[in-house]
């Protein structure tokens, strides 16, 4: 049985899910950013419980075919900057087409009628939140984040940065707090 679950979105998201599905007895055979399967079916008492189980976790049983595609796209896009090496330089139609075998356009639709975004604003936001994951760590200078997430320039890194944070890129560096949001907020 494959069950899709709202807010996975890092590999100890997959652990903690992983460990309630064992808890509670069932056997996952796979647990992946926002999907899982499991050995046998599930009744709806028993989905019941493991929603409410999930719930306390801060995740959510998805049961509508909407909102199982919204969250395959942010999955995508969630994989695509935070966990994967693939060039973010990609055309992200093509990228979320391949991933979810989709037209684009009726998922672009979609996505904007259930979010209120739009996919290239929820990609934008993903991005600047790894640039301040990269900022914070200090390892990097900002050319090279800008060319690591796929600016063309760091004005442009820059541009976006400050758009969506009012900040520079170089004073959010300089920041002593941490202003970084978690990727389930949004």
């Amino acid at each position: 049985m494959k069950l899709y679950i709202k807010n996975m979105v890092c590999s100890r998201c997959k652990m903690m899910v992983k460990a309630q599905l064992e808890t509670m007895g069932h056997r996952p055979l796979s647990v992946d950013l926002g999907e899982v399967e499991i050995e046998n079916e599930l009744s709806k008492d028993q989905l019941l419980q493991l929603d409410t189980a999930l719930k306390a976790v801060g995740f959510k049983l998805i049961d509508n075919k909407k909102s199982k595609t919204i969250e395959k796209i942010k999955n995508a896009i969630v994989e695509l900057v935070h966990h994967s090496d693939n060039d973010l330089h990609t055309n992200l139609s093509a990228f979320i087409t391949s991933k979810i075998h989709q037209d684009y356009h009726y998922l672009s639709n979609l996505f904007s009628e259930v979010e209120g975004t739009t996919i290239e604003k929820y990609f934008i936001h993903q991005r600047i939140e790894k640039a301040k994951e990269l900022l914070v760590y200090d390892e990097m200078t900002i050319s090279e984040i800008a060319d690591q997430l796929g600016y063309s320039s760091v004005a442009y890194l820059s541009n976006q940065f400050k758009k969506i944070t009012g900040f520079t890129p170089s004073y959010f560096k300089s920041l002593k707090e941490n202003k970084r949001q978690n990727i389930e907020d949004l």
